[in-house]
This record gives structure tokens, sequence and C-alpha cells, in this order.
């Protein structure tokens, strides 16, 4: 029994205590993400340089001109407010319809999830004319409402309005049962499972579809401007002309500022995500 006793002691006295996982310095967490960027932008850096060395030495098609010169070029537009004035435009039309097609396509998803007659209804019309490009019925759009901003609108909400839909319908189903059971069995009224759990619930596979509607509805901005506008304004406008006149630098300014502000509001919709969904994606890899 002393013996016993005695090696107790001695394991307790010589076991090392367990390792605490501390939470990293900011400077490393800094570094780490510094680390990270300038990973992630080596290749394009790269490419860009390659770019830049083949148009220099007249390697390339006239129509690639080199990234100091769209970068020149992008500068004067931005001084001079055009391109501000053609990006203003630009992103009222495809937030507006992306807006509309958000509401629209979530608030119908999530109908159609929670009720089987509502989901009997839109099932085969969105079968039907979901594989129909969108961009088909702009000139229908354009005999209503003539070439303005609300053909091009009604085109972006109607593209956005497939992904947001189907992504709140399959959020529903993706809910778990025991969470609508629990919520009935403590005395929730169906109003409260559909606001407080199923809603919930389905907010990730919403976010990314209105994730892929934000992308839809920078496309099809840029489609419909080609088109047409009567205010002759916006960024795809811009390509139009430029393109008329042979302007390579201006159209490839252009092409970066629609990529600018795509890339800016898909980080600003992941921020919200972010916010929103506290707790909901810990699978998902952190920074730091």
């Amino acid at each position: 029994m002393a013996r016993t006793t005695h090696s107790a002691a001695v394991d307790a006295a010589t076991r090392l205590p367990p390792v605490s996982a501390a939470p990293a310095p900011a400077a490393g967490r800094g570094q780490a993400a510094a680390i990270r960027v300038a990973e992630g932008l080596l290749v394009p850096l790269v490419l860009l340089a390659l770019w830049e060395i083949g148009a220099d030495l007249g390697w390339l098609p006239e129509f690639l001109v080199s990234p100091t010169r769209i970068a020149r070029e992008f500068g004067s537009l931005l001084l001079s407010g055009e391109l501000l004035l053609h990006a203003r435009d630009s992103l009222y039309r495809s937030l507006a319809g992306f807006g509309l097609g958000a509401l629209f396509g979530v608030t119908l998803g999530l109908l159609s999830g929670v009720s089987r007659r509502v989901e009997q209804f839109f099932d085969p019309l969105i079968s039907l004319s979901y594989p129909v490009p969108k961009i088909a019925v702009l000139p229908v759009l354009i005999v209503w409402f003539g070439i303005s901003d609300t053909s091009k609108i009604v085109v972006i909400m109607i593209s956005c309005f497939y992904p947001c839909f189907i992504a709140a319908l399959y959020g529903v189903r993706a809910v778990d049962p025991v969470w609508v059971w629990a919520a009935r069995n403590m005395g929730a009224s169906r109003r409260q499972v559909f606001v407080k759990v199923v809603v919930p619930g389905a907010a990730p596979q919403i976010f990314t579809g209105l994730r892929v509607a934000l992308a839809l509805a920078f496309i099809l901005m840029f489609a419909s401007e080609m088109i047409g506008s009567s205010t002759r304004t916006g960024l795809g406008f811009l390509i139009l002309s430029a393109d008329a006149a042979g302007r390579f630098d201006r159209i490839f300014a252009a092409v970066l500022a629609i990529a600018i502000l795509g890339f800016v509001s898909d980080r600003l919709l992941l921020w919200v995500r972010g916010r929103l969904l506290v707790g909901q994606l810990v699978g998902e890899r952190r920074d730091g």
C-alpha cells in the first residue's frame, strides 16, 4: 500500500502540466496574416510582371496593353470623375436588382421550405425557367420599360432570384428536425418556430445563395449596359464606347473597376454574414 502511494506521489510530481492553447500574440497574428497575403499575391504579381515585359517587348497582341498603361488610364478616369460617374450608376443598378431579387427569392424560398403547397406551386415554374439565360428576356423588358434603368434592374432581379430561392429552400430542409420538435414541445408557436428556429438554421445556406446572386448581379449589370443605356452611363457602356474607339487601356480600366466593386461588395457581404452568424461558422477556417 505504501509503495503504491509513493508511486502515485512520484507520478504526480513528475507529470508535466497540461499544455494550454494560449492565444497567439497580436504581432504573431499580424505576421501570419501578412504571410498569407503575400502568398496570395505572389502568382498575380508574377503574371503582371510577365505581362508588362511581354507588352514592352512587343511579344503580345496590340489589344493586350501593358498593366502600367491600364493603371495610368484608370488613374486618369478616376481623377477626372468620369469613372466615379459610371461606377455610381452601375453600382445602383446592380445593387437594386440584387436587393429585390434577394428579397423575393429568400422570402418565397423560406415559404416553400415550410409549406408543401407553396413548394408545389413554385417548383415547376423554377425548374422550367431556371435554365433559360436571363439576359435573353432583356429585349422584351426593353420593349416594356425602354432603354432605362428599370429594364436593367428587372433583369438583374430575375437573375438573382433563383440562387436565393434555391438556397433558402434547401436551407430550410437542412434544419435539424430535432430543433423544431424541441421548440414545439417547449410551447413555441408555429410563427416562433419559423422566426427563431427555421430562419436562423437556414441562414448559412441563405448567405451562400446571396453570395452567388451578388456575383450574378455584376455579370448581368455589365451585359445589360453593353446593350444600351438611355443615360449613356455605366461601366458596361464605358467598355462599349472604348471598344468602338479602339481604347484597349480604357476597356481594361473599366473591367478593373468592375472587379474592385465586386470584390468590395463580396467582402462586405461576408462581413455581415460573420456578424449575424456568430457561432454558426465554427467549421470554417478563421484567421489567427
